[in-house]
């Protein structure tokens, strides 16, 4: 099964400002889940003047309870009490053409729910793309439009290769010896036998498809305060936004000495 939700919306602030502010979006007062940002691959296309990014986000976040009921006991392992995941970002930018495309999707739990949004960033332009005074609608109008597209996958129930190999084999193996069951004694169903798996995966394509747009919300909300404090203060007073957001949310030594400290049994100073 398979859902799609799509939207789009404008930042009253140029492509320059908005391509910047989302590479510096993370710390923020509405972002305060994520944890960390990796950059694992950066490089510049020289043939066509883009920039390539790839870059790991690790998150505080787990199964909504209400997928977690339709689940059974144990399928999760050790990673349903982790609180953790990872996010996989890529993205390309061109600034000459004033647009943006970003791709995220998640690396974890991908066998319940795959979520893969991808984000298109771009000036409004005309057809020439530049006012009838020669100056480009970017210096005029001062906004960028943004288009996500998200793709929900859930693959619950289902098995790969090795597992339809199995069912064939037990298949075969059941039709040369057959046993035969009388008819009054029928195997007892449990609570998720008595759901199609497709409906379970609707289900739960619905209930992320539900808390990406809660997610969408909080991330333009972010993505505004990183745009506020670039238009006021520059990118000094984003860095020092970002790091009076880490002190908030960690305190002042950050979150990785807080979980040396931790492991190690160390109390915090009073």
């Amino acid at each position: 099964m398979v859902k799609f939700y799509e939207s789009s919306f404008s930042y009253d602030y140029p492509f320059p400002a908005v391509s910047l502010a989302y590479f510096l979006r993370y710390p923020n007062p509405y972002a305060k889940h994520v944890l960390s940002t990796d950059v694992i691959d950066r490089h510049f296309d020289s043939d066509n003047q883009r920039l390539h990014t790839t870059r790991l986000h690790l998150k505080r976040s787990k199964l909504p309870p209400t997928v977690l009921k339709l689940l059974p006991k144990g399928i999760l392992g050790s990673n349903s009490d982790s609180g953790q995941s990872y996010i996989l970002e890529k993205s390309v930018v061109d600034v000459k053409e004033g647009w943006m495309t970003t791709e995220t999707r998640n690396l974890e739990w991908t066998g319940i729910l795959s979520v893969v949004e991808k984000q298109s960033y771009k000036r409004p332009t005309q057809e020439n793309g530049l006012d009838c005074d020669g100056t480009s609608n970017e210096a005029q109008n001062g906004t960028t439009d943004v288009k996500t597209s998200t793709t929900f996958v859930s693959r619950f129930g289902q098995g790969g290769p090795r597992t339809a190999r199995r069912k064939a084999e037990v298949t075969h193996a059941s039709s040369e010896s057959a046993v035969e069951v009388p008819d009054d004694v029928q195997p007892k169903k449990g609570f998720l036998s008595s759901w199609s798996t497709s409906s379970l995966q609707r289900t739960i394509e619905a209930i992320g498809m539900r808390r990406t747009r809660e997610a969408l919300l909080k991330s333009k909300d972010g993505m505004n305060v990183v745009l506020g404090r670039l238009r006021s203060g520059g990118l000094v007073e984003v860095l020092e936004g970002m790091r009076k957001d880490r002190e908030a949310m960690y305190g002042p030594e950050g979150p990785w000495k807080r979980t040396w400290k931790q492991g190690k049994g160390i109390e915090d100073d009073k």
